[in-house]
């Protein structure tokens, strides 16, 4: 049930943005995996079979993406996750990624509280999504509100779906915005 056609992977560092430069560059990075859709074309009723499916993925793919970002778990501080769905499917098998991408994220992490944002959408080759990020332990921390565009180069086809994880190393560069604190999270329910 899971084909890989391609794996794709992007890191940038961000070392200056106007403005002084900061202490530390900030490293966002994702991953995607190009999967054959194994209901394109037709309505399947049960998707969970697929779902399950993909839980190795996530960890496979959140393992990747943590060395090509050359960090260790307790260094990423944002997450975001997402799906492109080529044009012979739908948006819900799309979301058949909530799980697998986000627990995968968090098992790899560990201790991680706040739920990972996602993005989904059916689109022709060359598709960008911008992939949100919040902060790994209280999504109302400001300063990490972010996304990452993602896309890989010619796909996904008709019959394909691309599976994303984003990661980040922290806030995004001159955050300066307000709000809660990532020194003031209390870690009680993944929000604060």
């Amino acid at each position: 049930m899971i084909d890989i056609r391609r794996l794709w992977t992007q890191v940038e560092t961000i070392h200056h943005e106007f403005g002084p430069r900061p202490p530390r560059p900030q490293r966002r990075g994702a991953i995607a995996a190009v999967l054959t859709n194994p209901y394109a074309g037709r309505y399947e009723p049960n998707l969970l079979p697929f779902m399950e499916a993909l839980n190795p993925l996530g960890v496979e793919l959140a393992r990747a993406l943590l060395a090509a970002l050359r960090a260790q778990p307790h260094e990423i501080e944002g997450y975001g996750k997402g799906a492109i769905v080529g044009s012979a499917g739908e948006l819900e098998h799309g979301a058949c990624w909530h799980v697998p991408g986000g627990y995968g994220m968090r098992q790899v992490l560990g201790n991680t509280k706040a739920i990972v944002p996602s993005a989904k959408k059916v689109g022709a080759p060359g598709a960008k999504l911008d992939v949100p990020i919040t902060h790994v332990n209280a999504s109302y921390v400001r300063s990490h509100f972010d996304a990452v565009e993602v896309y890989v180069p010619g796909h996904p086809h008709a019959d394909e779906i691309v599976f994303v994880l984003a990661m980040t190393t922290g806030p995004r560069v001159h955050e300066r915005v307000g709000g809660l604190r990532a020194s003031e999270i209390k870690g009680e329910d993944g929000l604060r």
